[in-house]
Formats: C-alpha cells, structure tokens, sequence
C-alpha cells in the first residue's frame, strides 16, 4: 500500500516547523514531496537533518535558488507538481522569480500554499515572531494558564502545528480537490495567527454567548472546574480528570468517596469550583499515580494518567493500536488519521535524493 495520496505530487521549500509538518502529513500518506534545500544544507547538519521526524518520508533536492540554472529546474518541475509549499516571508519568492504569477503561469492547475506567521498582507505581514506571538495576537494564549497566574502556552502547537501545518495540509488538500474540478488552481494564504484562531471557534460560541468569562482558568474547559484540570499525585505524578457529564461525575464521586458529601453535589455552581479543587486535588495527593490509576482504570470518569514522552508509547493502549513506531532507533509517532481502505506506509526517516 502506498497510502491514500499516491500519484500527488508536491514540491517543498525547505523551512522549519509548520512547512515541513504539513509536507509530513502529506507525505505520510503517500504523497511524493520533494523537498528542495540548499547546497551544503545536508553536509553541515550530518544526520540531524535527517533525522528530523518532521521531515520523513521525503525526496530530497539540492538547489542554490540565487542560481538562473536552479529556477529554471524549479519551473520544470512545477509544471508536473500538483501543488507547492514555501513559508518564507511574503515577497521573496517573488524576488526569486517563483511568485504565484509565474508558477501558475507555468502549471494553471498549481496549488500554491503559503506559510507564514501573520499572513500575506496586514500591516504586521512584513515582520517576524514566533508560534508564542501568533497565538498571543489571536487572543488564544490569553485562555490558556491558571486563574491567577501568566497565560501558559502550550510548546508551539497551537500556532506552528495545530493553526498552521495542519491547517496548510487541509488548504492544499482543498485546493487540490478543487483544481481536479475546476482546471484551475490558487494561493493558499495560510497564516498561523489565523489558523490559532479558528482552533478555538468554541471558545469564541461559549465567550459570545455569555458563558465563558474572559479570565482564564476560570471557566469550564481551562481548568476552572474542580471535574476539569491535572492533579498531583503523592508520588509527585499527574492525573487528568475530565468528568463533566452527570453519568460520569458520578462515577467520579464514587470512585473518589465524595459521593455523599452535599458540597460536591453542586457540581456546576462555579462559584464552589475554587474551593473543591482544593479539597479534590488534596484528596488525589493521598495516593499515587498507580494506586489512582488501579481504582480509576477502565471506568468511564474520563480518566488518564499525564504520561512523560518516555511512558507515552508504553501504554497499553498506545501499544496495541502501534500509535508510536521506532525508526532508525527514533521513537516517533505513527502517521494519522488511519486509513483503513488505504494504510499509511511505515515512516521511513531519512530523505533520499531525487533521481
């Protein structure tokens, strides 16, 4: 099987981060990336580059793009490609003589996604940030912290892989599907401040109809509630508990003694939510991760232990649907979504050079 994307073909400027995420997803799945880097890029990172996970499954190209001769390969090669990807800032392909109007020129069908911070036009368009200022401007990282405390973002995935390689993959795949109908093909605006935005369209329904508070951690989903949030262990381990439906805080109840005590009966008064995650997250401190993991297993509480990278791929459930996979002595995660018609191939983590 050579997975659901076989026969697309897409060329790759390489990059760092979200670019190379979404030529991941895509080239897990079967389709032909050719990543183009610089001369010498490959020989001054050894096997790092290589080693990327992000950057699996590739064909790899060497191109000085300074060099007439090297775009003049790029725009052959454009011509049989179904769609590229770039995530340098806006106007340097342009300058490279490889802007959408020529490209598009060359192949009408071309899918052309572009990866960037704030997008393509604005007046912050020109400038560079990171994952953490993208989801600052888009009012995401503001929700995401302790009531109290600095708004805590979660490493760069909201911004650089959630809002933006993902995002990136889905526009190619759109476009692509609608060059296949049409004869014609388009840019691809993709902009992380954007894509961070539209991760959190249900904050924004709860916020806009008056049920979510614009003070983080203090609302049902940012560890607001005391049946919503991590607990430490007494073993200095976590816990994560996500009871919020009756059928499952009552379980949660029982497993936990509290059944009968008439505070925690009032399970949605938010304005008892302070005060029993403090009596809540002293009562999880009295044992440890196993012990709770022994009385909460197998229950419907919405229950699972916080994992370390080094637990995660040994978890029984983990293990038995293969969701990691050890390449080259790397563990890494399995390709995903599965296809059960048309499975993904294994990873295969070095690129390989373009015949």
């Amino acid at each position: 099987m050579a997975g659901a994307l076989e026969g697309l073909t897409v060329l790759e400027f390489a990059g760092i981060g979200p670019g190379p995420f979404a030529c991941m997803m895509l080239a897990d799945h079967g389709a032909k990336v050719i990543r183009i880097e610089r001369p010498g890029v490959t020989g001054r990172h050894g096997d790092a580059g290589q080693r990327d996970i992000l950057n699996r499954n590739r064909v790899r190209i060497e191109l000085d793009l300074k060099d007439p001769a090297a775009i003049t390969r790029i725009r052959e090669l454009v011509k049989q490609a179904d769609a590229i990807v770039e995530g340098y800032r806006p106007g340097v392909m342009e300058r490279l003589g490889l802007g959408p109007d020529v490209l598009l020129a060359d192949n009408p069908k071309l899918v052309y996604g572009r990866m960037t911070g704030w997008g393509q036009d604005g007046p912050m368009a020109p400038l560079a940030g990171h994952d953490i200022n993208y989801i600052a401007l888009s009012g995401a990282l503001h929700t995401y912290g302790q009531a109290g405390g600095k708004p805590q973002f979660p490493v760069n995935a909201v911004g650089d892989f959630g809002g933006g390689g993902m995002v990136l993959a889905f526009g190619i795949m759109a476009g692509v599907f609608s060059a296949q109908r049409t004869g014609k093909g388009q840019v691809i605006d993709a902009a992380m401040v954007d894509g961070a935005a539209i991760l959190s369209g249900m904050t924004w329904t709860f916020y806009g109809n008056g049920t979510w508070k614009d003070e983080r951690g203090t609302n049902l989903l940012d560890g607001g509630a005391h049946f919503y949030d991590t607990y430490e262990t007494s073993d200095g381990k976590w816990i994560s508990l996500g009871s919020i439906e009756p059928q499952f805080y009552a379980l949660l109840m029982e497993k936990t003694g509290l059944a009968e005590d008439p505070q925690f009966k009032r399970q949605m008064d938010a304005s008892q939510w302070p005060e029993l995650k403090e009596r809540i997250g002293a009562l999880i401190k009295t044992k440890t991760r196993d012990e709770w993991c022994a009385i909460m297993d197998g229950t419907d509480i919405c229950f699972a232990p916080v994992l370390s990278l080094a637990e995660a791929p040994s978890h029984p459930h983990n293990a038995a649907r293969g969701t990691f996979t050890t390449v080259d002595g790397m563990v890494q995660p399995r390709p995903a979504p599965r296809f059960l018609g048309t499975p993904a191939p294994e990873p295969k983590l070095a690129s390989v050079p373009l015949d």
